[in-house]
């Protein structure tokens, strides 16, 4: 679930709260044209980052409104998905440009 925070369609940015639940389904994708800033505001998620020229994990964050690290920014192009840990887990997520959905070429198709 989401709650989009633009002022109007013609926005020069991507501003939602994103709402998600223990097992949901989050593909490993990237954002070519922006980067992505990502607020922890409410439970825990792990950020995971992958390497497409060999299709593997590569690093993960913890983040939480009360733990070390509540937010990060992953740069455009970057691989990347989300594995919620909690319950109730809500983030802010800012991104440059208008909205687009991910194309499937932006979706990187490998076993976890």
């Amino acid at each position: 679930m989401n709650y989009d925070l633009l002022n109007s369609e013609k926005d020069q940015s991507q501003r939602m709260l994103n709402a998600l639940e223990p097992d949901t389904d989050m593909p490993i994708h990237r954002h070519r044209h922006s980067s992505e800033t990502v607020v922890c505001i409410r439970g825990r998620v792990v950020e995971e980052f992958y390497n497409k020229l060999e299709h593997n994990f590569t690093d993960s964050i913890e983040l939480s409104p009360n733990g070390e690290v509540v937010a990060v920014n992953v740069p455009a192009g970057q691989w990347h998905s989300i594995c919620t840990v909690e319950s109730g887990f809500v983030v802010l997520a800012v991104k440059d440009g208008r909205y687009e959905p991910i194309q499937e070429v932006d979706i990187l198709q490998v076993k976890r």
